[in-house]
């Protein structure tokens, strides 16, 4: 997962639980509709005095806005790193008999 997907998903989240539009919470922190909404699915990394904006317009800090994003992005890793393959040297140790 990327930082950007996880700043937009948690952007994204506050606005709907807030029931907001894009265009009231664009207008308040001062960007237009479209680079909100890109924001929010992840597709535009916003600059650190855009997403201050944002998260102001939402009536978050900032540090809440990235410590979430963190939290996602820690879930994300624990659920690839159950996932991932074996390494060479663990697909060649011998299984022990039980």
């Amino acid at each position: 997962m990327l930082f950007r997907h996880a700043v937009g998903a948690v952007l994204r989240a506050a606005r709907v639980s807030q029931g907001r539009s894009l265009r009231e919470v664009a207008s308040v922190a001062g960007m237009s509709i479209g680079y909100l909404s890109e924001v929010e699915r992840g597709h535009k990394e916003a600059s650190s005095e855009l997403l201050s904006a944002a998260a102001s317009a939402l009536g978050m800090p900032v540090s809440a806005v990235v410590s979430q994003a963190a939290e996602q992005m820690v879930a994300a890793d624990s659920a690839v790193a159950v996932l991932t393959i074996p390494s060479q040297e663990q697909r060649q140790r011998p299984v022990s008999a039980a």
